[in-house]
């Protein structure tokens, strides 16, 4: 009997690591997603979870460590079908390889879970998420945009808001359906139409809280590409503070409700106001440096020979330059409340212009009450239709008794 040389003798911890290096160099095992049936649940006092995942040809041992098993949003048990997404690794003291758990959930939701984690990966991998191509929002926006139902709470939240911090704003809607068969493609269609719109310098994508069934369509591809190719800044303002989509991710800024959107998008009256008087104070300290300068080459001036033999003149050279300061200092007292009065003008022509002003003088606003679709005339309505009145202070619903035309129909 022979005795191999000792250099092709292995130690058992050298053969192991020689297994583990070729399992976790294989890229496919570094996130793999496993089916079965959870068995031999043991949690660890640590906080540590450690089970198996079995179905009828083989088991896999697993681990899933503290700092996951806590985010759980459900109670592992034996016997409970999963699907599990980690790692393929070797335990060397057991020389045994195992998963190590990343994410685990109940096979009755995770077909729609595991569709949803592959196209944030997807989406991640183009840099569609990527910090560095998030923009800032306009300071002063001429228009704002914003997609969400015409009809729902979400739309007058954002218009009480706006109208808070800025009465005289102008707000574009582009009406889409936020949830349904048809919503993912309306909403990206109102985003593509906004973006034409040359005055709107910000776009609020907003709707309601609900399930995720009900958010799908801002967990849609077609939403995520056209808020990232939309060429103005988006703001996702969708669900409530703890809801989180696709859309959040792509836009350029997330807000936790509709209504926080619209205060991010939005610049309120005081803002603009302090604004103004930064820039009347910073122009009056630059007034006031170059005039100091002045002063400082005046008094340089005077004390060098030739002022000192010619005084009478340098007299009334100090007096001009006083009178000077003091046209100056009228001067930038005029310009800045000539600045005032346009501010206040403008405030009143904005306020004049908007919607609700219009509203609040007696007008309506006329909906079919099913579509939501604006009632533009008389002839667009028959008797018996349904319509919905928008006032200034709530909204009405009404049936067509008569039709009446101006030609006498």
């Amino acid at each position: 009997m022979s005795f191999p040389p000792r250099t092709n003798v292995l130690s058992v911890g050298e053969i192991t690591r020689r297994i583990r290096l070729r399992l976790e160099g294989d890229p496919f095992l570094a996130q793999v997603w496993v089916r079965g049936e959870i068995s031999n649940y043991r949690p660890h006092a640590s906080g540590h979870a450690y089970f198996t995942l079995k179905d009828s040809q083989a088991s896999l041992r697993c681990v899933m460590f503290r700092s996951r098993a806590t985010e759980l949003a459900f109670k592992l048990a034996n016997g409970l079908a999963a699907i599990a997404q980690g790692r393929i690794g070797v335990y060397d003291r057991d020389g045994s390889y195992q998963l190590y758990v990343e994410q685990v959930m109940p096979e009755g939701v995770g077909s729609a879970f595991l569709a949803l984690e592959q196209l944030k990966a997807r989406l991640d991998g183009e840099g569609l998420f990527a910090a560095g191509r998030k923009r800032r929002l306009a300071r002063f926006p001429r228009a704002v945009g914003v997609v969400t139902s015409p009809s729902g709470a979400v739309l007058r939240d954002i218009l009480k808001v706006s109208r808070r911090r800025y009465p005289g704003v102008r707000l574009i809607l582009a009406p889409a359906a936020v949830q349904g068969e048809g919503a993912p493609a309306e909403v990206a269609r109102g985003i593509e139409l906004l973006a034409r719109v040359a005055e709107v310098d910000v776009i609020i994508v907003a709707r309601g809280g609900g399930s995720l069934e009900e958010l799908s369509a801002f967990n849609s591809e077609l939403v995520a590409r056209a808020i990232h190719a939309s060429p103005v800044p988006v703001v996702s303002a969708v669900g409530h503070e703890t809801d989180f989509t696709i859309a959040d991710l792509v836009a350029d800024v997330r807000a936790p409700t509709p209504s926080a959107g619209a205060e991010m998008a939005v610049v309120s009256r005081g803002e603009l106001q302090q604004h103004l008087a930064s820039l009347t104070s910073r122009a009056l300290g630059a007034l006031a440096d170059t005039m100091a300068a002045g002063r400082e080459r005046l008094h340089r001036a005077m004390a060098s020979v030739g002022f000192v033999r010619a005084p009478d003149r340098l007299s009334g050279m100090r007096q001009r330059v006083d009178e000077l300061a003091r046209q100056l200092g009228s001067a930038a007292t005029r310009n800045r409340e000539r600045a005032g009065d346009r501010l206040q003008s403008l405030l009143w022509r904005l306020e004049g212009l908007s919607p609700l002003a219009t509203l609040a003088r007696g007008y309506v606003i006329c909906r079919e009450l099913l579509s939501g679709r604006l009632v533009r005339s008389a002839g667009a309505v028959a008797e018996g239709d349904r319509v919905g009145l928008e006032f200034v202070d709530g909204t009405a619903e009404c049936r067509v008794d008569r039709v009446r035309t101006r030609e006498g129909g």
